[in-house]
């Protein structure tokens, strides 16, 4: 961990990463839009993820469903149910906080509703680990939003993803990975229909080929590598710190951690605590490569901390300083926030409730995370009587003038004289 001044900090703590050279994405969902199933059977094999004989592999079968069941633990399986209880529980609570909206104006009614997407698919990585946890974050919002078609995908398909997405009440699994899987939901296949949406993390082809099929269907969101940013100034907690800095750190060799402190002392305990953690973690081979790269930064005062974590607007922000709730509120821009040494960051990766699925790479500077919201549509309607339709027309008579759009204007003055 590379420790330093807030005077010294370089641009690059602020970067972001350019997805428009991975042109190789590009050329996939170009390939998967023409050829279809073919061209997913071509490219899974070219890239191991799966060596499907005709489209039918390309779903988990029901005796694959049972065999995964039979393949995993029950501690397993009751971590599972109460994981995706805590989710639905959380998303239960985010539902109700929208409502169908109808107000009368001038005897007319104004009104919006709020409708479910009919179909999404939910991507779960098949990288390093099998995140299981993907699963029932990105299904369990849809099933409590009430989508009707919910598609779960993921490479290299485990046993323990397989029930986590059946847990979480999917529609059918797919083994399909990459920026291929991706390019068959956006554009659809001879045996994949096209869905509204595409959520969920993946890596940077993935990333890519989100950002190439923007348009023909909605998207969460680009996210890069995982990242957290912790705020800490007690000596105390540099073992919470350095291991929370690992937990991300051994997702990739390009995920990152940030601590931010004006304790220098806490600082040089943090890289000796986490160097020690190192040394018998069985993910230190990408762990350490990540950490090498994290930084720690010393500032003067907590305004300073304020500033640059709004600035690098981090997935996770973590607030480990003494009375945090005087703080707590100048933070604007983060994915997720974790309050507190009680408040582990891997809590709300796997079991609290809130979504794990969150902007990375300066993202959460206009976005939030993923939320039972994402699965929603809000449509607006109108119904005006007589009296205000001849009022409005006169402003929109004018304001159709002004912009030269005179069937517009036609339009409108036709209601005056009705």
């Amino acid at each position: 961990m590379k420790i330093i001044n807030y005077s010294e900090i370089e641009d690059s703590f602020f970067e972001q990463i350019d997805y428009e050279s991975l042109d190789c994405a590009k050329e996939i969902v170009k390939k998967v839009k023409k050829e279809k199933d073919k061209a997913l059977i071509e490219l899974s094999k070219q890239f191991g993820d799966g060596n499907f004989i005709n489209s039918e592999d390309f779903i988990v079968k029901d005796e694959e469903i049972d065999l995964a069941y039979k393949k995993i633990d029950k501690e397993l399986l009751n971590a599972l149910k109460t994981a995706i209880n805590n989710v639905k529980e959380f998303s239960i609570q985010q539902f109700s906080s929208i409502k169908n909206l109808e107000f009368k104006k001038n005897d007319s009614i104004l009104s919006h509703r709020i409708v479910p997407l009919k179909s999404v698919l939910c991507y779960c990585p098949g990288g390093n680990y099998p995140l299981l946890s993907s699963c029932y974050m990105t299904i369990v919002p849809a099933i409590v939003a009430g989508v009707e078609e919910i598609y779960l995908t993921s490479p290299r398909i485990s046993a323990e993803v397989i029930v986590s997405a059946h847990l979480s009440k999917a529609s059918k699994i797919y083994k399909l990975g990459g920026a291929q899987a991706i390019a068959a939901f956006a554009f659809g296949t001879e045996t994949i229909k096209p869905v509204n949406k595409i959520v969920g993390p993946g890596n940077k082809y993935v990333a890519a080929a989100k950002k190439e099929v923007y348009g023909s269907c909605d998207i969460d969101f680009i996210a890069g590598p995982s990242e957290v940013l912790i705020i800490g100034d007690d000596i105390k907690d540099a073992k919470i710190i350095a291991a929370d800095m690992l937990a991300q750190c051994e997702h990739d060799k390009d995920a990152r951690a940030y601590l931010i402190t004006d304790n220098k002392e806490l600082a040089s305990l943090v890289q000796i605590e986490a160097q020690n953690f190192l040394k018998t973690l069985k993910t230190a081979p990408i762990a350490s490569v990540s950490f090498d790269k994290s930084i720690c930064v010393i500032v003067d005062n907590i305004n300073q901390a304020i500033e640059l974590s709004n600035k690098r607007a981090p997935e996770h922000l973590e607030l480990l300083v003494s009375n945090p709730s005087l703080i707590k509120d100048k933070f604007t821009n983060y994915g997720s926030m974790f309050i507190g040494r009680n408040c582990a960051e891997v809590f709300g990766d796997y079991c609290s409730g809130t979504n794990h699925v969150l902007p990375t790479n300066k993202c959460a500077s206009y976005s939030g995370g993923l939320s039972v919201f994402d699965y929603v549509k809000i449509i607006t309607s109108q119904n005006l009587s007589e009296s205000y339709s001849k009022e409005l027309s006169k402003t929109a008579s004018i304001l159709a003038s002004a912009e030269g759009l005179y069937a517009h204007k036609l339009a409108s003055d036709l209601r005056s004289l009705s």
